[in-house]
């Protein structure tokens, strides 16, 4: 009888559970543009952030590396653990579901006083029993602690994901940056050696009496000037291939170089697809649309605190003063059901259910503040791309009348038709243009890397396809130049 009332009661609650007290979260509205700025005229047939990122850089090196720093980083090794830690508190949240059963065990000794009909004799006595707690979650208290634990869990996953492809990021970024110091060592030795030639000349014209101390002084100045920046640009290198290292989980090394800054590929057109897309793609809006999950339903654990809590306790066990007997006669049971309701608690879970709701508040403008500058960040950076692709065309043609004026200006002097103050200012305004269009390529190349972590590159890649270049179906190649 006692066993079928138990079971009725426990039936009882759990259809009592069916509804959770709080606000069921729903995802709040925010402003989407009907198109990104800069992006006006392409069509939502796809994004950049449709393709793995093997398909976005084309160096094999580059590739190389990338790969490496995914199995080896200690940020995707902190990130990793952070979701198993994340997915530990989540089995803990769900466990308060099920009835908590602990095993006990003792032994004891002692005697009756003087006069006790029990005799006064010592008696050994043993027990064992077996506990049963369980709480019945009539107001979905237990339930909203599990959902916002599951999206916590969710949470630092879209983290682990956002690692990948930061990681992905500031690789290519730096590989581009090494590339570009490079570049700018060759020119600077190139046009060391080019100050060195005028200098040796003005030197033997000096020599000869054809030209005068000043020219030699100055083409000097100027050879010395340029030669400078060549130790700066080896100390710049190192570091840079230091900190490629480190994301490598190597120790300081050099780091393989594959194609040369300018002939990296680059798209001509940037597909960002369409603005409300941003929202599913990207790792970090994600991130922050699970937080607002879990705040959302921390506030529904402070609604239940309101209510009475009604716990169900059993046990099972015997008392004997032989260990022989524990089982037979000694046999002990007992059921009971509790019920806690808060009556007063000085304001304190008015304060907290106060608290959850601020908090929650707190990560829906969080939330809109992130989507709002994802948009931002996409736009200025397609507008760049842009720029920089005009930009780099009209300082190529820079580079190229400086080239023309250098070879000009000493065919001249050589035949006495202009003085070395011409092959000079020549010399001296070629070697920052050419700095200038390197950088310039530079900075298309890492403009590319960021629109490709902007707009949520590589959301479509399973974790193993993240940690190599396995192709990925149906995904066409970027036209490129």
């Amino acid at each position: 009888m006692i066993r079928s009332s138990l079971i009725a009661l426990a039936l009882a609650c759990t259809l009592a559970t069916g509804c959770a007290v709080g606000p069921n979260y729903s995802r709040p509205p925010v402003t989407t543009p009907e198109q990104v700025r800069g992006n006006e005229a392409a069509s939502d047939a796809g994004s950049l952030a449709d393709l793995p990122w093997w398909e976005i850089f084309q160096d094999d090196a580059l590739k190389s590396l990338i790969d490496e720093a995914l199995k080896n980083s200690y940020d995707v090794r902190l990130a990793t653990w952070r979701v198993e830690e994340a997915r530990a508190n989540a089995g803990i949240a769900r466990s308060e579901f099920d009835p908590a059963i602990q095993a006990g065990g003792g032994w004891s000794r002692g005697r009756r006083p003087l006069g006790s009909t029990l005799g006064s004799a010592p008696v050994n006595l043993y027990d064992v029993n077996l506990g049963l707690t369980w709480e019945i979650d009539l107001w979905g208290r237990i339930r909203r602690l599990h959902e916002a634990a599951l999206a916590e869990y969710l949470a630092t996953e879209e983290a682990r994901r956002g690692v990948l492809l930061s990681l992905v990021s500031e690789v290519a970024t730096s590989y581009f940056e090494l590339r570009r110091l490079d570049l700018q060592l060759e020119i600077a030795r190139r046009t060391t050696g080019a100050f060195q030639e005028t200098y040796d000349l003005f030197n033997r014209r000096l020599e000869a009496g054809a030209a005068s101390a000043l020219e030699t002084s100055s083409a000097g100045a100027s050879l010395a000037s340029t030669a400078a920046s060549i130790p700066d640009l080896e100390r710049q290198i190192t570091a840079q291939e230091n900190r490629i290292a480190f994301l490598l989980g190597r120790p300081p090394e050099a780091i393989p170089r594959g194609a040369a800054l300018n002939d990296q590929p680059l798209p001509q057109v940037i597909p960002a697809g369409l603005p409300s897309a941003l929202l599913e793609r990207r790792p970090d809006l994600r991130e922050a649309e699970q937080q607002l999950v879990a705040a959302n339903a921390e506030v529904g654990v402070a609604m239940a605190d309101f209510f009475p809590t009604l716990s169900l306790t059993g046990a099972f066990g015997g008392v004997a003063r032989q260990v022989s007997d524990l089982f037979g006669n000694g046999r002990t049971w007992s059921v009971g059901g509790g019920l806690l309701s808060p009556v007063f608690q000085g304001r304190a879970l008015k304060n907290q259910h106060r608290a959850a709701v601020a908090r929650w508040e707190e990560a829906r403008v969080r939330y809109e503040q992130i989507v709002t500058s994802a948009f931002q960040e996409v736009a200025t950076a397609l507008v760049a791309y842009q720029k920089l692709a005009a930009e780099e065309k009209e300082q190529a043609r820079s580079v190229d009348a400086y080239r023309q004026a250098v070879g000009l200006s000493n065919s001249r002097y050589v035949g006495g038709l202009s003085d070395y103050l011409e092959v000079l200012q020549s010399q001296q305004q070629l070697f920052p243009a050419e700095n200038a269009l390197a950088r310039i390529r530079a900075d298309r190349l890492e403009t590319l890397v960021g629109l490709y972590k902007a707009l949520g590159g590589g959301w479509k890649l399973s974790d193993p396809q993240w940690q190599g270049p396995e192709r990925h179906a149906g995904a066409a190649p970027v036209s490129s130049r």
